[in-house]
């Protein structure tokens, strides 16, 4: 990967547009929990994302797996798609965006709050 393509994101659009390609050869009930997995998994990202490429490989390639077995979608994924997303990510407990923010603004204050006890 080179520098530009860091900077710009352009290998992650490159990685998402293959992902949704490959996510257009699964039958249409694997197609909507394939977008559902992703809205769910986005409040779990960095800044860049880079860190849900290889969690969203893994999915697709469960799903195309289960596809391929002729699963259906409920039998593979059960009907807690949130759930099974936040699993992906790291579990329950799994920081998102919000957490980290949270975090920061809390010790953003804090550090205000002692200077101005000093």
């Amino acid at each position: 990967m080179s520098f530009w393509e860091t900077i710009t994101g352009s290998d992650l659009t490159r990685e998402w547009k293959a992902f949704d390609t490959r996510a257009g050869a699964l039958p249409a009930d694997y197609q909507v929990a394939w977008e559902q997995i992703k809205g769910n998994l986005f409040p779990y990202g960095n800044f860049s994302g880079r860190n849900l490429t290889p969690i969203a490989d893994a999915a697709l390639g469960l799903l195309e797996e289960a596809a391929a077995d002729g699963q259906g979608i409920h039998e593979v994924l059960g009907d807690d798609i949130a759930g099974f997303s936040a699993a992906l990510a790291g579990g329950a407990g799994a920081r998102n965006y919000r957490d980290r923010w949270r975090e920061q603004l809390n010790r953003n204050v804090a550090r205000k709050l002692a200077r101005l006890g000093d």
